[in-house]
């Protein structure tokens, strides 16, 4: 699980469909990034059961309490979609557990140079508020 995590943080931070973002809900803050699938080695992505492939990436998002100090992300229940001009499907996201920090992953495909969004619902742990999120990016085939 650490080397899953490791990886993903080295590929987040400097993630190259757009760099991490987040955004603040009440106390609470959200973040969010886009990779590339190819990003991670093949055996890390079988490992894991995760597709590589030029027209797949993964979404990532973590919420925190920002008001309490927190440092890693505490759970969340979440649920979403994703579409482009053509085509959308609802997001799988599963649950990634690294000691106290927890994340969210979701894989998708996508079309070359198009636009793809998103949106999600997302209420954190100790929060009774569903809080909703929508958001756009623009991703091309890593040939």
């Amino acid at each position: 699980m650490r080397i899953l995590t490791t990886l993903l943080l080295t590929w987040l931070l400097p993630c190259i469909g757009q760099a991490q973002q987040s955004e603040r809900f009440d106390q609470y803050e959200l973040h969010r990034s886009v990779v590339y699938s190819t990003f991670l080695s093949p055996e890390i992505a079988a490992r894991y059961g995760i597709s590589r492939g030029d027209d797949k990436a993964i979404l990532t998002l973590s919420v925190r309490d920002a008001d309490a100090g927190e440092v890693r992300g505490r759970p969340m229940t979440i649920e979403g979609r994703t579409w482009d001009l053509i085509t959308g499907t609802s997001l799988t996201f599963e649950e990634i557990r690294d000691g106290q920090a927890t994340y969210y992953i979701a894989p998708f495909e996508f079309l070359d140079r198009e636009w793809r969004f998103f949106e999600f619902t997302f209420t954190p742990e100790g929060s009774d508020k569903p809080y909703q999120y929508t958001f756009k990016t623009q991703l091309w085939r890593q040939d």
